[in-house]
C-alpha cells in the first residue's frame, strides 16, 4: 500500500467528543470504571471534551470534592486536561451546583446552556436539554427556583451534611413523580428546540437529558435542522441480565458526526 492511499484511507482526526447523563455515584462502581476507561482510552486521543451535564448522580458542593469517589473522578479529568486535551462543562439538572473549584481542580470551562460553538468548521448548538422540557411544568417551576442565586447561596450555606440528605429526599420526590408522567410530558417540547435553533443560529443542536439517544432531523429553510440526542450510562443495571448503556458521540476534523457506543465502535 502507497503512502498516500494509507493516507487517503486514514480516520480524519478526532476534534471533540460530547458526553453526559453518567450520573457517576460509588454506588454504581462498574458505570464509574467504563467512564474512567472513556477518558482513558478514547478522550485522550480527542482536542475537546465537552460534559453537557449529569455527569454526577448529584452534585451537593464544591466542598465535597475530596470525598473518595468524587476525588477519583476530578483526578481522572484533571490528568485529561493536563495531556492538552480541553475540557468544557455544562450544568445538568443533576450537577448543577458544580462551581470555580471543580473548574480549577479538573481544568474544565463552565459553560451557559445553551452555548453555540463552531468546531470542525460546523455552528453548534449545546445543551443539556432539561430546558427544553417545558411540558413538564411542575419541573421547569423547579428548575427555576434552584436556579436563582439567592436559593443556591442559601443551600450552599448549609452543613454538607444536611445538603447530602435533602437531595436525597428531592431525588426520591423526583423518582415517585416521573412514574406518574408520560414520557411525552418529560421529553423536549418541538416549539423550544425551533426557539432554541432561531436564537443561537445553529442548525445543529447536541444535548442529553431525555435518556432517549437518537437523531432526529426538521426541514428547514437551510435544508435540515438536526437534534442528536446522548444516550445515558448505566452498567451496573438493576437486574443482572440488563445490557449495559452509554456511549457519546464525536466530530471529526471533515466535520462528520458520529454516535459511538461504550465498545469505541460507531452506531449505524
Amino acid at each position: 500500500m502507497t503512502a498516500s492511499h494509507q493516507a487517503s484511507t486514514a480516520q480524519p482526526e478526532t476534534v471533540a467528543l460530547f458526553v453526559s447523563d453518567v450520573h457517576l455515584h460509588e454506588s454504581a462502581p462498574k458505570t464509574t470504571a467504563a467512564f474512567l476507561d472513556f477518558l482513558r482510552i478514547h478522550a485522550r486521543h480527542a482536542s475537546q471534551l465537552y460534559l453537557l451535564g449529569d455527569l454526577f448522580e448529584y452534585w451537593a458542593g464544591d466542598d465535597d470534592i475530596d470525598s473518595p469517589h468524587t476525588r477519583q473522578i476530578i483526578d481522572a479529568l484533571r490528568r485529561l486536561s493536563d495531556a492538552g486535551v480541553a475540557l468544557f462543562w455544562i450544568a445538568g439538572n443533576r450537577d448543577f451546583l458544580v462551581g470555580p473549584s471543580f473548574a480549577q481542580a479538573t481544568g474544565a470551562t463552565l459553560l451557559p446552556d445553551p452555548y453555540v460553538t463552531t468546531i470542525a468548521g460546523r455552528r453548534l448548538a449545546l445543551a443539556h436539554g432539561d430546558a427544553l422540557c417545558t411540558d413538564d411544568t411542575g419541573y421547569m417551576d423547579f428548575r427555576a427556583q434552584v436556579r436563582q442565586p439567592q436559593w443556591q447561596h442559601d443551600f450552599l450555606a448549609m452543613p454538607l451534611a444536611r445538603r447530602k440528605a435533602i437531595i436525597a429526599g428531592m431525588r426520591d420526590q423526583s423518582r415517585a413523580a416521573q412514574r406518574e408522567k408520560s414520557y411525552e410530558i418529560m421529553d423536549v417540547n418541538p416549539a423550544a428546540v425551533s426557539a432554541l435553533y432561531d436564537a443561537t443560529g445553529s442548525d445543529l443542536l447536541i444535548h442529553g437529558h431525555t435518556h432517549r439517544p437518537a437523531r432526529h432531523s426538521y426541514p428547514a429553510q437551510s435544508g435540515e435542522r438536526l437534534r442528536y440526542v446522548l444516550p445515558d450510562w448505566d452498567c451496573d443495571g438493576a437486574t443482572p441480565d440488563a445490557a449495559p448503556r452509554g456511549g457519546w458521540m464525536a466530530i471529526t476534523a471533515d466535520g462528520a458526526l458520529r454516535r459511538i457506543g461504550l465498545d469505541g465502535k460507531e452506531l449505524v
